[in-house]
């Protein structure tokens, strides 16, 4: 174990972190602040791709992962090794080989596709990230497959008997035409946030809607978002009537409870239609808003309006995330979760060489984005309400002080799983959890 010295000298190192790109941190505000990452990568992380410290796409992805630190990831464009860059032909990676695949891409290892070690991995570049929980979609297009990982474990939350949906059915009905969540589906992960930090739990959302200019491919992008708001109001928030799918019109598995209103939904994704300039009323404002803008049919707990992000580059302020359009998004329930930094990460605008130390060693760290797929990256830091004893964290024995009898708790903890030193439910006890114990400290708010 650390001395205390060391300890603390280390958690106030890391209280000190807070977002400041002008200085190349991309640290989160608060530790527990939840912070949730969205990118289409294009084919980079699939079982033929190079995998090494080199001028490639899944090294720079690997980098820039590690470099965003984000608590929920979700990912469009996986397993496609045909379009691969790097390896021509092939086919799309089975669940099984991209559970594999992921694995190599956090944690490293032999690499049974191409041989020899990788190169290059998320932890080699921070060991502090990790995804312990991965969900690879089983619904495909043929090429391409949705992932969403987490920092936090998937669980059942709403008593529906399983913790993750990646297609359903439902008959047509108010403004939603039926059917099913489009072409390479629609992924929904509850996930069990640590009870010690946060009030309620979170279901993340992830989906590739379909590609192309065509009317085929403007109605089907429509469809799908008009079903999947019908989802997210009738399935998980009950329409305001307090039951899930009160007009029995979904085919799901079917939940015993509507989410709580601390429960939050956040969903994201490669939706392929920018809003800004699309001229009518597309995927992203269907999925937040429903049928009226305004009103109380919409996606939020309380049926008001649900948000899309307004994410930009921080240095130009730019909001295009693939060529000269914004077709990458995340949208949340505002009265639940409220959003700190929206962020688009574009390493060749730079300056000042503000370059975090996970991207500042490659060998020309403004390309890293580029090489890394042909969408960029977007985040949102979200503040969820609070549990009621994270108002006072690190109060171990509810003396209504945080003092040295909680230290010696953290302490007697230190690098291991501990049910309530773990204030950040990380899996360990750290410099995170010290830092938040040290900024409680003293006597508890009243």
């Amino acid at each position: 174990m650390r001395t205390l010295t060391t300890a603390v000298t280390l958690a106030l190192a890391g209280s000190a972190l807070a977002y400041d790109p002008d200085n190349g941190d991309w640290s989160k505000d608060d530790p527990a602040h939840l912070r949730f990452m969205t990118w289409n990568v294009e084919d980079g992380i699939c079982s033929t791709a190079t995998k090494t410290d080199a001028f490639n796409g899944w090294n720079a992805l690997a980098r820039i992962v590690a470099a965003v630190k984000p608590d929920v990831l979700v990912l469009q464009e996986t397993a496609d090794n045909s379009a691969n860059g790097d390896v021509s032909g092939g086919s799309i990676d089975s669940v099984a080989t991209m559970e594999t695949v992921i694995e190599l891409f956090i944690h490293g290892g032999n690499d049974p596709f191409r041989g020899g070690t990788v190169g290059s991995y998320v932890q080699m570049w921070d060991p502090g990230v990790d995804f312990p929980y991965v969900a690879v979609s089983p619904t495909d297009d043929g090429f391409n497959r949705n992932i969403v990982l987490s920092r936090y474990p998937f669980a059942d939350i709403n008593g529906s008997g399983q913790a993750i949906t990646n297609n359903w059915f439902a008959i047509a009905d108010a403004y939603s035409p039926g059917g099913g969540s489009g072409i390479r589906g629609f992924q929904f992960c509850e996930i069990d946030l640590p009870d010690e930090v946060y009030e309620g739990d979170l279901v993340a959302g992830n989906a590739h809607l379909k590609a192309g200019g065509d009317s085929s491919d403007l109605a089907d992008r429509l469809e799908t978002a008009q079903n999947v708001a019908y989802y997210i109001d009738y399935h998980y928030n009950g329409a305001g009537t307090g039951v899930s799918d009160p007009n029995n019109r979904i085919f799901s598995a079917q939940p015993s409870s509507v989410l709580d209103a601390s429960d939050a939904i956040i969903w994201g994704g490669d939706w392929n239609e920018d809003e800004s300039s699309n001229g009518r009323k597309g995927p992203a404002e269907w999925m937040t808003r429903a049928e009226m803008t305004g009103g109380t049919d919409g996606t939020d707990s309380d049926r008001s309006d649900s948000v899309y992000d307004s994410a930009a580059e921080h240095f130009t302020g730019n909001q295009d995330t693939r060529g000269s359009s914004k077709l990458d998004y995340i949208a949340w329930q505002d009265s639940v979760a409220t959003p700190v930094h929206q962020v688009i990460v574009k390493t060749n605008t730079i300056q000042n060489n503000a370059y975090p130390p996970e991207l500042a060693s490659f060998t020309v760290p403004s390309l890293l984005a580029g090489i890394a797929a042909d969408h960029f990256a977007v985040w949102v830091d979200f503040e969820l309400p609070l549990a009621e004893t994270a108002v006072c964290p690190g109060d171990f024995n509810a003396s209504e002080t945080v003092d040295s009898t909680d230290l010696a708790v953290l302490l007697a903890a230190w690098g291991n799983p501990h049910p309530t030193a773990d204030l950040d439910g990380s899996g360990s006890v750290d410099s995170a959890d010290l830092a938040i114990l040290l900024a409680a400290w003293g006597p508890c708010p009243e």
